[in-house]
């Protein structure tokens, strides 16, 4: 089946090297987009490592207030009042001794009317933050997180020294008593603890665990696409030169295939050619000896060579034929008329193989031209036509007066265009049958005609051929 779209035979790895390039693409799409999936996945990790951490501080912390300040304060005192400045200085004691070391920005412990109670800022102690929601959190009795980013840039990522407070984590946690001397007030509500850490440290260890991954990623994807590439450069030289040295033989092989068939055809002619040569020397040895001796002779010896010179002059005639075209004898033929007269020819064949013939001809179309060999150039171009359509199928013949040019089109699998020139070459042919003289010899005749065939595929599938008329 003839393939419109052949592939360089020279070059067998452009579509490889564009499927290395389009590689490399994917493989660093693919890379980065793994990079940053394991680094979201290790900002989360991370993320919750800090939440835990946070968690663990702030119950060490209810557990430190609770012990060391509530339960001896209410025991002293009788009442929790931390306007009070002893209790006050006494809680910031606790407090500060617990989260020493912990990375702690500020500290803030809000009661349940949502008043700021206590901070390690400076804030007003006293006021009421109706933001804080006190008591929701206090229903609740959940721990919540929230990050806060503080104005860092979109490309903070691609940097590895982030400023300090980049990112923030804020923790709010109930406050809640652990035991009381009575039962009934066990695990009550005191306030809200609500306490911040810078945690930017983390966030550039996971920029610096992101880059690493890219780096590692991109520098051994483009050690393999080096490797690649030049396995496949190397390949391509070599299959290069294979395949010159393999046209090269292919081409001294067909030269060879060639004259192997001269010589068979020589055989062939030369057999023909002895056999009247040895006939005619032999009767004319035994007239010229009957003549010597003054013997006469009846007709059958000159009536011999006769016939066997008629024989041979045949022969030489064939050859002839076969090797030097006819010349044609111009005259003015109407074109349309001579493809009718192959239509009608050709209808028993073309109704038996359901082909459908479509002609877009004018009424008259007059060339110059001998029409016993247009006549046989057309017919070929028809039969070929349908030889190549295996079932049923369309022909189409079509006339351009501008171009002077006839087209014929058929629904066959078209032509592949690596052979356009051997199509044309004596003894060459695609079919199980056939000497393959067809296409040349139509090939010399619209040469000598003085004018050009031509071979092309169709866009809608399908095979063309051109015949170009001065």
């Amino acid at each position: 089946m003839r393939n419109f779209f052949s592939p360089d035979p020279a070059h067998p790895f452009q579509l490889v090297k564009f499927l290395s390039w389009s590689s490399l693409l994917l493989i660093l799409g693919l890379s980065f987009f793994l990079t940053f999936t394991l680094g979201n996945y290790a900002k989360q990790a991370v993320l919750q490592k800090d939440r835990d951490f946070a968690r663990l501080l702030a119950e060490n912390l209810n557990h430190q207030i609770y012990q060391r300040f509530s339960l001896p304060t209410v025991l002293s005192f009788g009442k929790i009042k931390l306007r009070q400045k002893p209790q006050y200085e006494r809680l910031d004691q606790v407090v500060q001794s617990t989260i020493h070391g912990f990375k702690v920005m500020e500290l803030k412990i809000y009661d349940l009317d949502s008043t700021l109670a206590y901070t390690t800022g400076n804030e007003q102690v006293g006021l009421s933050v109706a933001s804080v929601g006190a008591r929701e959190y206090a229903k609740s009795r959940k721990v919540y997180f929230r990050v806060v980013k503080q104005d860092v840039p979109f490309w903070s990522f691609l940097t590895f020294n982030l400023p300090d407070k980049s990112y923030v984590l804020e923790t709010t946690y109930p406050l809640r008593t652990e035991q009381s001397l009575s039962p009934e007030h066990r695990g009550w509500v005191m306030g809200i603890l609500r306490f911040t850490q810078d945690i930017t440290g983390d966030y550039e260890t996971i920029t610096s665990f992101q880059w690493m991954i890219a780096t590692v990623v991109l520098i051994s994807s483009l050690i393999l696409f080096v490797l690649l590439y030049i396995i496949i450069r190397r390949a391509d030289r070599l299959i290069a030169e294979r395949i010159q040295e393999k046209e090269r033989l292919e081409r001294r092989l067909h030269e060879n295939e060639k004259m192997a068939s001269m010589g068979r055809m020589l055989a062939g002619i030369s057999h023909e050619i002895r056999n009247p040569l040895g006939i005619i020397k032999s009767s004319a040895e035994l007239l010229f000896k009957k003549a010597e001796q003054g013997q006469n002779y009846g007709p059958e010896l000159p009536r011999a060579i006769f016939d066997e010179s008629t024989r041979l002059s045949g022969t030489v005639n064939e050859f002839l034929d076969y090797a030097r075209p006819k010349q044609p004898a111009f005259t003015d033929v109407r074109l349309d008329e001579l493809i009718n007269r192959i239509m009608d020819f050709i209808k028993p064949e073309v109704e038996k193989r359901n082909i459908a013939i479509r002609t877009h001809l004018p009424e008259e179309i007059w060339i110059r031209g001998d029409s016993d060999l247009l006549y046989r150039a057309v017919y070929n171009l028809l039969t070929n036509a349908m030889q190549a359509i295996e079932e049923s199928g369309t022909i189409s013949l079509s006339w351009s007066s501008r171009e002077r040019t006839l087209l014929i089109q058929d629904s066959g699998p078209g032509f592949d265009p690596s052979l356009k020139r051997k199509y044309i070459e004596p003894f060459y042919t695609t079919k199980d049958q056939g000497t393959g003289l067809g296409l040349a010899i139509v090939n010399n005749i619209v040469q000598a005609h003085g004018g050009s065939l031509d071979f092309f595929n169709q866009p809608e599938g399908g095979g063309a051929v051109s015949l170009r008329f001065p």
